[in-house]
C-alpha cells in the first residue's frame, strides 16, 4: 500500500541513485522512515496584502496537521495573489487575470520538479481557484482546493457594506449625495478582516462552482473565513486526501462535461459573476472537456436565476450560510432536476450521495426564491451575438435594468479615460458607454471595471446607461453590462471602429449585440484602422499578450 501512495515521490526517496534529493530532504526534516511515505504539496497563496488571503497560511499549517496525522508528508509551498479589490481602476489591474497563469504555472512546476504525489491547494482571492484548478487538472494526481471563506459583511449605520459599497460611495461622493465624512466612513467600515468579498461575486461564484464540480468538500464554498466551522473543516483535508490517494481518485475522473454543467446551473441560480465563464472554459480545456461559451446560453435558457444576493440583489454568502449554505441549494437543484447527482466528488462519493444527508435550506429564508417566484426565469447570464461580437460577448442582466437597451455610443480607448469622463459628469442618461482596448491582447490582460460601473451606480445612472466592453467586469458589477467582446478591438473586432454618436442595441431577449452600421461603412472604416501597438513593452504582460486567446475560449495560453 505505501508503496502505491508514493508512487511520485519514489522517484526521489527510493532511487539509490539520487543521494542528492534524499539528503536535501533530510535536511528539511525528513526521516528515513518518511521516505516510505507519500508526500502531499500543500500550496498556499497566502500573504499578508489582502483580507482574502491574509488568513490562508494559518490554514495551511492546521492542514499539514490533519496531513501529518494521516501518515503521510505534508510539505507547504507558497505561489502568488493578486487583489483585484486593491488594483481595481490602476493599471495594476491588468496583471490581475495573467495571474491566473502563473499561479497554475507554478503550482504545477513545483509539484512536477518535487514529485508530490498530491496536491492541496489554499485559496482566496478571485484568480487563485481557477488557476489552482488548472493546475490540479494538469498534474492530474489526488487533489483537493481547500477555500479560505468569505468575509464577514462591514457594519455602518445598521448598513451592510462590502467592497462595492465603498466604489460606488464613490460615484455618490461625486455626484454630491453625501459628503466627505460619510463617503470615508464607508471605505472605514467597508472591510472589517480576513475573507474574501462577500457578494456572489468571482471569489465565491468560482468557490461555489467547484464545490458543485466534485473538487472540494461539501460546504467549502460557503462557511465563513472568521468562522470556527473553517478550522474543523481543515482537520478532515487530511483523511480526505488519504482516502483520494489510496483510492487513486484524481480530478481528471471527477471533471467531466456533466460536471462542469452542475457548476454552470449552480453559478446560474446563485446570479454567479460572468468570469464564471472565462474561469470554467479555462478549465475545462485544461481537462480536456468540450465545453463552450454556447453551453452557457443552453443552461442558462433552462434554468432561472432564484438567489437575492449582491451584487443586483441584498443578501452575502455568510447569510446564505446561515440558513444552509450551497450544498441546501444544489439539494433543492438535485430534486429538481438542474443538476446531476452522478457525479464523483473528492470524497469519493457522488453529488447525490453526499448531498442526502445535507439538511433543507431554513424554512422562511428569504435569499433563495422558490421555482414558482424567480428573480428571472431564466439565467442572468446570457450570451449575445451580433456584428459587435461575432465571436460572442457575456452579459450579466438579472431582469431588474431591463432587458433591451438602445443608444448613442460614448466611446473612450481606456478604462482611465473613462473613469475621468465619469468625475468630470460627462456620461448621460441614454448614453451606450463603449470601453475598448481593454481585451486579453489589448488591455494587455483584459482588466475589470467595477470601478466605472459602481461610479454610474453610484451617480444614479445604473439604469439609465449601458456599458460595453473587450474587457471584464467584476462579480460585483451590476447593472446593464456587457463585455467580454469578441474579437477585441486589438484584433480588429468591430468595438474598435465604432465612433461617438453610432447607435448601438443591445438586446438580451434576441441576445443580439449590434451597431447600426451599413457594410459600406464598416467595410471603409476598417480600411482605415491602423492596430495600436500593444500597450506592454517587456514583462510578464508582453508575453501574455502573445499568447493568450481571446474572451470567447477562456483567455488560456496555451491554446496551440
Amino acid at each position: 500500500m505505501t508503496q502505491q501512495l508514493n508512487k511520485y515521490s519514489k522517484t526521489l526517496t527510493k532511487d539509490p541513485t539520487q543521494p542528492g534529493a534524499q539528503a536535501m530532504l533530510h535536511g528539511v526534516g525528513l526521516t528515513r522512515e518518511d521516505f516510505d511515505k507519500a508526500q502531499v504539496g500543500i500550496v498556499s497563496t497566502g500573504w499578508e496584502g489582502n483580507p482574502c488571503n491574509m488568513h490562508l497560511n494559518d490554514l495551511a499549517k492546521d492542514i499539514k496537521k490533519s496531513v501529518v496525522a494521516e501518515d503521510l508528508v505534508g510539505l507547504i509551498f507558497h505561489t502568488i495573489g493578486v487583489s483585484d479589490g486593491i488594483s481595481m481602476g490602476t493599471d495594476g489591474m491588468r496583471f490581475s487575470l495573467p495571474s491566473r497563469d502563473i499561479i497554475a504555472d507554478s503550482i504545477e512546476a513545483v509539484c512536477s520538479a518535487q514529485y508530490y504525489d498530491a496536491v492541496i491547494t489554499v485559496v482566496g482571492c478571485d484568480k487563485n481557484m481557477p488557476g489552482a484548478m488548472m493546475a490540479m487538472s494538469r498534474l492530474n494526481r489526488p487533489s483537493i482546493m481547500v477555500y479560505g471563506g468569505s468575509i464577514s459583511p462591514g457594519i455602518l449605520g445598521g448598513r451592510k457594506l462590502d467592497i462595492v459599497s465603498a466604489f460606488e460611495a464613490l460615484g455618490e461622493f461625486g455626484a454630491g449625495n453625501i459628503t466627505e465624512k460619510e463617503y470615508l466612513d464607508v471605505i472605514e467600515n467597508a472591510i472589517p478582516g480576513q475573507g474574501a468579498c462577500g457578494g456572489m461575486y468571482t471569489a465565491n461564484t468560482m468557490a461555489s462552482a467547484i464545490e458543485a464540480l466534485g473538487l472540494s468538500l461539501t460546504y467549502n464554498s460557503s462557511i465563513p473565513a472568521n468562522s470556527p466551522e473553517k478550522k474543523k473543516e481543515s482537520e478532515k483535508i487530511g483523511k480526505v486526501i488519504r482516502h483520494a490517494l489510496e483510492k487513486d481518485i484524481k480530478p481528471l475522473d471527477i471533471l467531466t462535461k456533466q460536471s462542469f454543467e452542475n457548476a454552470i446551473s449552480l453559478v446560474t441560480v446563485l446570479g454567479g459573476s460572468t468570469n464564471a465563464v472565462l474561469h470554467l472554459l479555462a478549465i475545462a480545456k485544461t481537462a480536456n472537456i468540450d465545453l463552450t461559451i454556447d453551453d452557457f446560453q443552453r443552461i442558462s435558457d433552462r434554468t432561472p436565476l432564484l438567489a437575492d444576493l449582491k451584487p443586483s440583489g441584498q443578501y452575502v454568502m455568510e447569510d446564505l450560510y446561515n440558513i444552509g449554505g450551497v450544498p441546501g441549494v444544489m439539494k433543492i437543484l438535485l430534486k429538481e432536476g438542474y443538476i446531476d447527482g452522478n457525479s464523483q466528488t473528492v470524497s469519493g462519493k457522488t453529488i447525490g450521495e453526499t448531498l442526502e444527508h445535507v439538511p433543507d435550506l431554513d424554512q422562511g429564508q428569504k435569499i433563495l426564491r422558490s421555482l414558482k417566484d424567480p428573480v428571472k426565469k431564466s439565467g442572468h447570464l446570457q450570451i449575445l451575438y451580433g456584428n459587435l461580437a461575432t465571436e460572442g460577448a457575456v452579459s450579466k442582466i438579472t431582469g431588474k435594468e431591463g432587458e433591451v437597451f438602445k443608444g448613442p455610443a460614448r466611446v473612450y480607448n481606456s478604462e482611465k479615460d473613462l473613469n475621468q469622463a465619469i468625475g468630470n459628469k460627462e456620461i448621460q442618461a441614454g448614453d451606450v458607454v463603449v470601453i475598448r482596448y481593454c481585451g486579453p491582447k489589448g488591455g494587455p490582460g483584459m482588466p475589470e471595471m467595477l470601478k466605472p460601473t459602481s461610479a454610474i451606480m453610484g451617480q444614479g445612472l445604473g439604469k439609465k446607461v449601458a456599458l460595453i466592453t473587450d474587457g471584464r467586469f467584476s462579480g460585483g458589477t451590476h447593472g446593464f453590462v456587457v463585455g467580454h467582446i469578441s474579437p477585441e478591438a486589438q484584433v480588429g473586432g468591430l468595438i474598435g471602429l465604432v465612433e461617438n454618436g453610432d447607435i448601438i442595441e443591445i438586446n438580451a431577449v434576441d441576445n443580439t449585440l449590434n451597431v447600426e452600421l451599413s457594410e459600406e461603412e464598416i467595410k471603409k472604416r476598417k480600411a482605415n484602422w491602423v492596430a495600436p501597438k500593444i500597450r506592454a513593452e517587456n514583462g510578464h504582460l508582453r508575453k501574455y499578450a502573445q499568447l493568450v486567446s481571446s474572451a470567447s475560449e477562456g483567455c488560456v495560453t496555451d491554446n496551440f
